[in-house]
């Protein structure tokens, strides 16, 4: 019965010594013949941010059809970088030649394999390895970028960075924005994500204020080009436009339907703008009109005019109140030429629309 003697060798280098960061592999005895029924593994290992290039200045090993006898595999993690043996091409066999074998990552293993003969004393073999650096920036691919806006590679690993006016993340990668506390306090405005209609930012969130004087009531008009990121089968699970009205939430918006238009009956309002860290859809934008609260219609007194008239009347609106010739208005004990009603914040009139009297001789006016 044949016996198998096994030998497993471990090989790694560190950060702490440039000289772990490259070394020698070669099989035993070498440069004289290998021995017989051996297998020898070197589990090479270099820090993170590297990769572990290896190549062989030195091939001999017994040939056999597809390397069933005598052969070096090299692997990173079971994929097989390569299985050789013999000392030349052939049609069955392969050798590593003076090309360098690449992981793709920081480990390579090497395996040795050596069966019962050796009829020709083979010498074996004498590679090298080292650690390479990985430019992570370069082979980030577009669909699974490394980095929101700029990627920096240095020897040993890479960071991110942000353009002007955006913050890092503390992923270290995705790029936000402060984007709160904006108040709007004029009668109409508007306001849009940032950076629309390029792509919004990543992991923000965003509040818009509209604050107006009480008594004004705001509308939201969005407008039709909206792009914010969905969910086919959950209510805006990911990013959102919140709109919060008097305190009550009015809507959460999402996908690729504006909301148009939105009546808030509240003077003031909160728009939130919540991202997570994923999609690169384009956003929106929206503008706001205020009106007044509605006041009852007036009804001109007897021998009396209104200027004007109006078929509405909303906050902040005046009414003239006069008499026809001979008339006077009479407010309590007074008798007046013209008086004026405003239209106040909470929908209702200054005062009740006088009456007109006639004057009289020896009245007091």
């Amino acid at each position: 019965m044949r016996m198998l003697f096994v030998v497993m060798a471990t090989v790694a280098a560190h950060l702490s010594s440039a000289s772990e960061m490259y070394g020698t592999v070669r099989s035993p005895n070498f440069p004289e013949a290998y021995p017989r029924d051996t297998e020898l593994r070197w589990n090479i290992s270099v820090p993170r941010g590297y990769h572990v290039q290896l190549y062989f200045t030195h091939f001999d090993l017994e040939p056999s059809y597809l390397c069933e006898y005598d052969f070096v595999k090299v692997e990173v993690e079971e994929v097989v970088l390569g299985l050789f043996c013999g000392r030349e091409e052939s049609d069955t066999e392969q050798v590593p030649g003076m090309g360098a074998l690449s992981s793709s990552n920081n480990l390579l293993s090497l395996l040795f394999h050596s069966d019962f003969s050796d009829q020709e004393n083979h010498a074996g073999f004498l590679a090298h390895y080292a650690a390479v650096d990985v430019d992570e920036c370069q082979e980030r691919s577009d669909e699974e970028q490394l980095c929101d806006h700029f990627c920096h590679n240095f020897i040993g690993g890479y960071y991110c960075s942000c353009r002007y006016g955006y913050l890092l993340h503390t992923d270290n990668r995705t790029c936000r924005v402060e984007c709160s506390g904006g108040v709007y306090r004029q009668r109409s405005g508007g306001f849009s994500s940032v950076d629309h209609p390029l792509p919004y930012p990543k992991s923000s969130d965003c509040s818009y204020s509209i604050q107006v004087e009480e008594g004004l009531v705001v509308e939201l008009l969005f407008n039709p080009t909206f792009d914010v990121e969905d969910h086919p089968d959950l209510p805006c699970p990911y990013d959102y436009v919140q709109v919060i009205a008097g305190g009550k939430e009015l809507g959460r918006y999402c996908g690729g339907r504006s909301p148009g238009r939105v009546v808030t009956k509240s003077h003031l309002v909160l728009v939130n703008f919540h991202t997570d860290d994923s999609g690169d859809n384009l956003g929106w934008s929206l503008t706001y009109t205020t009106t007044g609260s509605q006041c009852p219609v007036l009804l001109s007194p007897a021998n009396g005019l209104l200027n004007p008239i109006q078929s509405e009347y909303s906050f902040r609106d005046h009414v003239l109140v006069t008499c026809l010739p001979g008339y006077k208005l009479r407010k309590g004990e007074e008798y007046l030429d013209h008086y004026q009603l405003d239209c106040q914040k909470d929908g209702s009139w200054s005062s009740d629309v006088p009456q007109c009297q006639k004057t009289g001789a020896g009245r007091s006016q």
